[in-house]
């Protein structure tokens, strides 16, 4: 498989053995969801993963996945409350739920979001599957609501606004808790939920930094606002994940299939590994088997260029976390047959935007890599790489011929599990060009990739180990 898989951990990957099945089976990335479960719950899942990866000498990147600012109605008594098309309720800034004189006062703790309503706003509860439309804000603290959409509301349901504006910052007291026991348990990449601007990601940055952490930043798109400051995002973060679940709820499911297609094809453009996620495999939390509308959504993905694929509940809570992970690997490895080689670059959405792209020698260097790997019949394409940007340059154009990356940098080497059809092997650092073309040889052959008489293509950053981030050395190679 040259699509990475990213799966996340719950009770139903807790046992050895369906951990150990999982890996066999493809996951790349382990993704802790924050959201759920506690930290010695994330301890037990951390150790697990890292100990059976090792024992199966798979690369396995771990990524915590912020809960970042979720909005949750309050405390509802019982079995819930139902909900009435037609019915007007009121939404309150308080913890108490109330029916009385005919009113029904629903608990919604969070005054920053009442004060942002407005009339005719959609107000969206439990991932969508409730509607209400804000009628009027008669005093601080309260929205008077018209019931769309009912159904029968329970506690802590998940609550947005589409539309609204919060000043508020995207990493709340509980991230930060997240955040520094992901940093002391060394996690690899730390993904954050509702992102809204680049100064979301550079105020996260700024807090790792300042706790002396490097881990590699994935900006969840999940809010239309995000979608439309895309291309400041990409300047300032490390991965994208198209965060479709959410994005769904405050966007219409019409238009979330092209912005799905717009984010990859800009992060195609940029060379941002991206993450498709939410709903993938969904059935499968209680089917052996996916259904040809998931296994058509997944080929999709990857037909328009994904790095990576991800599941969900399918894999933490779900009755077929092995097989979820087998069916989407013969999905994906099916339709990467059908991928021509060098990625195709659409313009879908993409004009008169300012997405950044790689300077001119890396892009003339790594798009000459790929073709020239193709006209000679190149075995494989090695990258050597400090920041791993040369194998993100070059993956970008999705060749036929297969990428090692070898790199001196532990956490490069880690990194790479997020990239498309990137493998990576970590070396010690070259003083001497001849060293690394060496080694690029022997690592070929030790890989299986290549055999005496056949062609390798070799890319590398000058001055060797600097880091630059510039892709400016190309050379054929007959092992």
């Amino acid at each position: 498989m040259r699509t990475k898989i990213v799966c996340t951990l719950g009770p139903a990957t807790d046992s050895p053995e369906v951990m150990r099945q999982i890996i066999r089976s493809g996951m790349d990335v382990a993704r802790i969801n924050f959201s759920h479960g506690t930290h010695d719950e994330h301890l037990h899942r951390i150790a697990l993963v890292r100990r059976l990866a090792q024992e199966e000498q798979k690369l396995i990147a771990i990524m915590g996945d912020l809960q970042g600012p979720k909005y949750r109605i309050g405390d509802i008594p019982g079995t819930g409350t139902l909900l009435q098309s037609g019915q007007i309720i009121t939404l309150a800034a308080s913890n108490l739920f109330s029916t009385q004189d005919g009113q029904t006062i629903i608990p919604l703790p969070h005054a920053d979001l009442i004060a942002a309503m407005q009339p005719d706003m959609r107000v969206l509860i439990d991932d969508g599957a409730m509607e209400l439309s804000v009628v009027s804000v008669p005093e601080k603290g309260q929205a008077q609501c018209r019931v769309i959409t009912g159904g029968t509301l329970l506690s802590h349901k998940g609550i947005s606004v589409a539309g609204a504006r919060l000043a508020v910052s995207a990493i709340t007291d509980k991230d930060r808790a997240d955040i520094q026991f992901a940093l002391q348990q060394q996690v690899d990449a730390l993904a954050q939920s509702f992102v809204r601007s680049a100064a979301d990601v550079t105020e996260l940055r700024d807090l790792i930094r300042a706790q002396g952490g490097e881990q590699y930043l994935v900006a969840k798109i999940e809010k239309p606002e995000a979608v439309s400051d895309l291309a400041s995002i990409l300047r300032v973060v490390d991965g994208i994940m198209v965060a479709r679940g959410d994005l769904g709820v405050e966007a219409p499911a019409e238009e979330v299939p092209f912005y799905q297609k717009k984010i990859i094809q800009s992060c195609l453009r940029a060379g941002v590994p991206v993450i498709t996620a939410t709903q993938m495999l969904q059935s499968m939390l209680h089917a052996p088997r996916p259904t040809r509308a998931e296994a058509s959504d997944v080929a999709n993905a990857v037909l328009d260029g994904t790095d990576a694929v991800m599941l969900s509940a399918e894999t933490a809570t779900g009755d077929y976390p092995v097989e979820s992970v087998q069916a989407l690997a013969r999905i994906a490895e099916r339709a990467e047959t059908e991928c021509c080689a060098g990625a195709i670059l659409s313009s879908i959405g993409l004009d008169g935007q300012d997405i950044p792209s790689p300077d001119e020698a890396t892009q003339a260097i790594t798009s000459a890599a790929v073709e020239i790997a193709e006209h000679v019949a190149a075995k494989v394409i090695v990258c050597t790489t400090t920041s791993g940007y040369t194998a993100r340059m070059v993956a970008r154009h999705r060749p036929r011929t297969p990428i090692i990356a070898m790199t001196p940098n532990r956490h490069t080497y880690q990194l790479t599990a997020f990239i498309w059809d990137v493998r990576a092997v970590q070396v010690e650092g070259f003083d001497r060009m001849d060293d690394m073309f060496e080694v690029a040889c022997q690592l070929a052959v030790q890989q299986g990739y290549a055999k005496s008489g056949e062609c390798i293509v070799i890319t590398a950053g000058l001055p060797l180990g600097s880091g630059a981030g510039t892709t400016n050395l190309i050379k054929v190679h007959r092992i």
